[in-house]
């Protein structure tokens, strides 16, 4: 049966057009009930085992989805128009609802209410859209009430007052969310649900007011159709709110229309807009912008007073890994800084967050509903005031808690408790923590998507060696350099001396793309997690293992698939040509760079592995002193190492990463693989490339490094990275660790290095500034990044191997997924670095450490200092917490130009980079939230 759809849809120009299509409406749509007498009842997952089915309406599944995801709720038909309004409302609560539909183990069922005869509904005279959905799913409720009614009951569950008293009028049966949970007799899942704004209790710690006597703490959020004129006339300023992970008092909005930041500082600025959120800002008058002020360290114990701190201009780009969590650290400005107030929340970036209850006095009564408030381990995340019957069980937990809503009379926003970790302390809990703080999908692999590998043992077969497009490269003398105990080895090399003098050397990468295809369960989910998280003690997978181990590494002594740039090279590595195939190779050693190092070293080896090394070695400095020579920059990061029980995962040792010549050597013809893979792709494709940028520091950016250098007596110039590189190598003393400090702050003056699509820029803004290159791509990790997976398709496309996967003339789509790269790269960094932080803890715990330490900055109340030994930054107070010192007043002076805090005296002077004693030693300045602290040895 036939049945026209008519709607309508506003065009580019604003015009409005009237659309009909026609819909097939069929009668053989089964219910999905395996008690039904009438449908077919194969495979059906509703068995009714409570003897009730519950349809929802829209804002059950948009605003409850994490009761849904619990699993004492199940029998649930989920209408096709629910999950299209979902679609349309919020993307992130629509993949959970469809997670739940596709996994047999819940009992959810999507109806195609839409094309069953008797359920679909023609749009009425007058009646909205939401209006017209509404009554679709009371029909569909009603079918089926009918259709089941000799053996389940069947439930319409909404909040929605009107549509309650509507199901009621037409004869459906009709609750609403909270009645339901309450006939369940599970206490406990009361706390899963979400209270409505409008019944937000917001008492502020003891006060019980009522809420027409409530204050007013926060101003009101602008409506959206003012926010919208004061965009367009320029009163208003749009963009995302980024919280200083080190101060929660002070934000930042990067906003296009006047080309800079907006500092927001205070809570009361920041008007109950959470970091990640797209705000309106207002920007304040002029004599209200911030200068620069004194500087200091803010310690945990301020953060719940919303007070006017000295302003910062810290960036808060990821640094690198640092072992210290728990202090804001306040940087200055030497110009004032455009500063505002948020006045209207865009867009929300409410998500769930881990954290754990405020100690509380235990409650009268056994399970009553209590008030507590929830902290975040994330310090940016204000407290968030939840209801819960079942605080005596979660006060020693770690548990995720939900945001609902914010009045502008509370304090604190409200939520609701979603689910409980674990214990505070534990570290397989810990762990859990940082995953899910940085948003890392650590579950295991589906069957769907272990259904799309070959079946193990995997070996090459005689039709991958027939393959025209594959050369056999079994003869060469293949080996690959890997850090030690490295079993995902997606990258081998092999070098081997031509008859004219010259040298064949190959870049051979594991051929992934033979085992992922596109459109795959296997490949979407690659696509999603986009890149390999690497813990302390374990690495979560983009990949399957038996692909990431087995099947794709480059094992040794075993025949693999591989995708080969190999060149012809001058003994000066001067490239002659260039070539790209898919082959074979079988490596003939697996060393680590331990190993790789002491070859090279020992000169009694000249077997023709280690020749091969030792010319590769020479090959890859000339390349390296003719990059740097371009301008390309040799920066320096924290990176920690440790040492881990086999047994217990305990650290029994830390330290910072050695980088050794071996470890250079691979890196450079990584650098040149992907370099010469970018000019390839980007010549056959030019607007639907997957590049990678880094984009050119701005001279703010690069002011406290520029400051720090004037106060020691260096003169850096910043003007082009080829003269940032040159002072770099110039910036040296007798202290050894001088020049890696300078490298480390210059590495923190740097902006991310981000994918994006090549029809999205000009050719411009392709330059890769740390590396010099006006083209770079990542083809050299596909078994860990998503990114190469995109890569090695473009690369066989432009060699006629495969034809180019539809995606690619999907713009709009290629930059979805370059964004999803970036953040999900950004959070796989993140992770790593709380996974750091996380074993520092653990290992200083039972272990206070005096050491040596630089100081890297000057506050007005102390210093923050850079440990070397382990790789460790954070604050040392010279005065009590609470007093500042500076030039007015207190015990010590800090001279800003020479970056030297002194005290009134003159008798004890600290200055930067100076080498002072700290002691190293875990405390808990706030319950729940250890943080190591360092205290200045006298």
């Amino acid at each position: 049966m036939l049945q026209s759809k008519t709607f309508s849809k506003k065009t580019r120009g604003g015009k409005v057009q009237k659309l009909v299509r026609e819909v097939y409406l069929r009668d053989d749509i089964y219910c999905g009930a395996s008690f039904c007498k009438v449908c077919d009842t194969a495979s059906a997952p509703l068995t009714a085992s409570a003897s009730t089915i519950l349809v929802l309406d829209t804002n059950v599944v948009l605003n409850q989805i994490d009761l849904l995801e619990n699993p004492a709720i199940e029998d649930v038909v989920v209408l096709s128009i629910v999950l299209q309004e979902v679609k349309n409302k919020n993307t992130s609560v629509h993949n959970r609802i469809r997670a739940l539909c596709s996994n047999p183990a819940r009992k959810f069922f999507v109806f195609s209410n839409e094309f069953h005869r008797d359920t679909y509904v023609q749009t009425m005279s007058g009646e909205t859209p939401n209006d017209r959905n509404d009554r679709a799913i009371r029909v569909a409720t009603r079918w089926y009430q009918k259709h089941l009614s000799d053996v389940a009951k069947v439930l319409l569950i909404t909040n929605d007052k009107e549509n309650k008293r509507k199901a009621s009028e037409e004869g459906v049966s009709a609750e609403t969310i909270e009645s339901y949970v309450q006939s369940l007799g599970q206490p406990a899942l009361l706390d899963l649900l979400v209270q409505p704004a409008s019944e937000d209790v917001a008492m502020d710690e003891a006060e019980d007011l009522r809420p027409s006597k409530r204050k007013v703490v926060y101003p009101e959020h602008k409506p959206m159709s003012e926010i919208t004129s004061g965009l367009t006339s320029g009163i208003y300023h749009q963009g995302k709110l980024r919280v200083n992970r080190y101060n929660p008092f002070e934000a930042y909005v990067g906003s296009e229309s006047i080309g800079d930041e907006i500092v927001i500082y205070g809570r009361g600025n920041m008007n109950r807009a959470f970091d990640g959120d797209v705000v309106a800002v207002e920007l304040l008058p002029r004599d209200q912008w911030h200068e620069e002020k004194s500087l200091s360290i803010v310690d945990e114990e301020d953060e719940d007073e919303d007070v006017h701190l000295v302003p910062s201009s810290a960036d808060d780009a990821p640094r690198p890994t640092k072992a210290v969590s728990g202090s804001a650290l306040n940087d200055n400005s030497l110009t004032s800084r455009p500063s505002g107030r948020i006045i209207g929340i865009i867009k929300r970036n409410w998500h769930s967050y881990c954290g754990s209850l405020e100690p509380m006095p235990m409650p009268a009564g056994s399970g009553s509903l209590v008030h507590a408030l929830f902290v975040s381990k994330d310090r940016r995340i204000p407290k968030i005031r939840i209801q819960t019957r079942q605080v005596e069980n979660l006060l020693d937990k770690r548990i995720i808690v939900a945001v609902d809503s914010w009045d502008r009379q509370s304090r604190y926003p409200s939520g609701h408790y979603v689910r409980s970790i674990g214990e505070i302390g534990d570290r397989d809990t810990e762990t859990e923590v940082v995953l899910i703080e940085n948003d890392i999908d650590a579950r295991p692999f589906s069957t769907q998507i272990l259904a799309c590998l070959p079946p193990l043992p995997w070996s090459v077969s005689a039709e991958d060696l027939a393959n025209p497009c594959r050369m056999d490269l079994r003869h060469l003398r293949v080996f690959s350099v890997d850090p030690p105990g490295c079993r995902d080895i997606d990258d081998a090399l092999h070098c081997m001396m031509l008859p004219n003098g010259n040298f064949e050397v190959g870049v051979h990468i594991a051929d992934v793309t033979n085992f992922v295809h596109p459109g795959t369960p296997l490949d979407d989910e690659a696509t999603q997690r986009g890149t390999s998280v690497y813990l302390v003690e374990r690495r979560i997978d983009m990949l399957p293992k038996p692909l990431t181990e087995d099947i794709c590494s480059l094992r040794a002594e075993v025949e693999r698939l591989a995708f080969s740039v190999l060149w012809e090279m001058t003994p000066g590595a001067e490239i002659i040509s260039t070539k790209y195939t898919k082959s074979v190779i079988k490596s003939c050693a697996a060393l680590s760079y331990v190993e790789a190092q002491a070859r090279m070293d020992d000169s009694r080896l000249m077997d023709p592995v280690t020749q091969d090394l030792r010319n590769m070695n020479t090959l890859a400095k000339t390349m390296r002193q003719r990059r740097i020579a371009r301008g390309a920059l040799t920066l320096a990061s924290a990176e920690v190492k440790f040492q881990i029980d086999t047994e217990t995962h305990d650290p029994l040792d830390i330290g910072m990463y050695q980088i050794r010549e071996a470890n250079q050597m691979v890196e450079e013809f990584m650098l040149a693989a992907n370099v010469s893979v970018a000019d390839q792709i980007l010549k056959h494709f030019s607007d639907c490339s997957l590049l990678r940028r880094h984009p050119t520091p701005t001279k703010d950016m690069l002011e406290p490094l520029l400051r720090t250098a004037a106060a020691i007596g260096l003169n850096l110039d910043v003007s082009s990275s080829k003269a940032l590189a040159d002072s770099l190598d110039h910036a040296v003393s007798d202290d050894p660790y001088f020049n890696k400090l300078i490298r480390i702050m210059a590495t923190r003056c740097m902006s991310q290095a981000v994918y994006f699509c090549s029809g999205d820029l000009s050719p411009p803004e392709f330059y890769h500034y740390g590396l010099a290159a006006p083209l770079y791509t990542h083809f050299t990790s596909p078994i860990r990044r998503y990114a190469d997976v995109v890569v090695h398709r473009l690369l066989a496309a432009s060699l006629g191997i495969y034809t180019l996967p539809i995606v690619f003339r999907d713009r709009p789509q290629l930059t979805s997924i370059a964004d999803n790269l970036n953040y999900r790269h950004r959070n796989a960094q993140m992770a790593s670095r709380g996974s750091v932080e996380l074993h520092t803890l653990i290992y200083f715990r039972k272990r206070p450490t005096e050491t040596e330490a630089r100081i890297v900055k000057i506050r007005s109340n102390g210093f923050i200092v850079f440990v070397p030994k382990y790789g460790i930054e954070g604050p040392v107070y010279l005065t009590p917490k609470g007093e500042k010192g500076g030039s007015s007043g207190g015990e010590w002076f800090v001279d800003e130009q020479q970056q030297k805090i002194k005290k009134m005296d003159g008798s004890v002077s600290y200055g930067i980079l100076q080498a002072v004693k700290i002691q190293l030693e875990v405390a808990e300045p706030q319950p729940n939230r250890p943080k190591l602290q360092l205290t200045l040895v006298s």
